[in-house]
């Protein structure tokens, strides 16, 4: 049995930035800061996360930089080769699979529900 399960609150680092392809399907990718608990540590963990589908278009058109958001997703591992060295490279990126909108109602005003679930997968 394995289990790869990632929940994460904290606040867009950057608007949302969203590719459609040709085949019907969008992705919507940013940065997420998100506070760790301790007293002296005064700066974010930053996480890329990566959204497909219909989550991806509700991001798309209600996060922006700043907003406060929630995250249930699955630790993925995106790797490619450097073109400059030809070493390979790896960046963990977290894919969201459910998102909440948590902003204040004035911040989400006129916003869809303020969960919202991919079922496109």
């Amino acid at each position: 049995m394995s289990i790869n399960v990632v929940t994460l609150v904290g606040r867009a680092g950057r608007d949302p930035d969203v590719r459609y392809f040709e085949s019907g399907s969008v992705v919507c990718k940013f940065s997420l800061a998100v506070d760790r608990r301790s007293r002296n540590n005064d700066q974010p963990d930053w996480f890329n996360v990566e959204m497909w589908g219909r989550t991806a278009e509700v991001a798309a058109n209600y996060v922006r930089k700043g907003s406060l958001i929630g995250v249930t997703g699955s630790l993925k591992l995106d790797q490619w080769t450097d073109r400059a060295t030809g070493a390979t490279r790896s960046s963990p990126v977290i894919r969201v699979e459910r998102l909440e909108l948590l902003g204040s109602r004035k911040e989400n005003e006129g916003a869809m529900p303020a969960n919202y679930a991919d079922d496109e997968f």
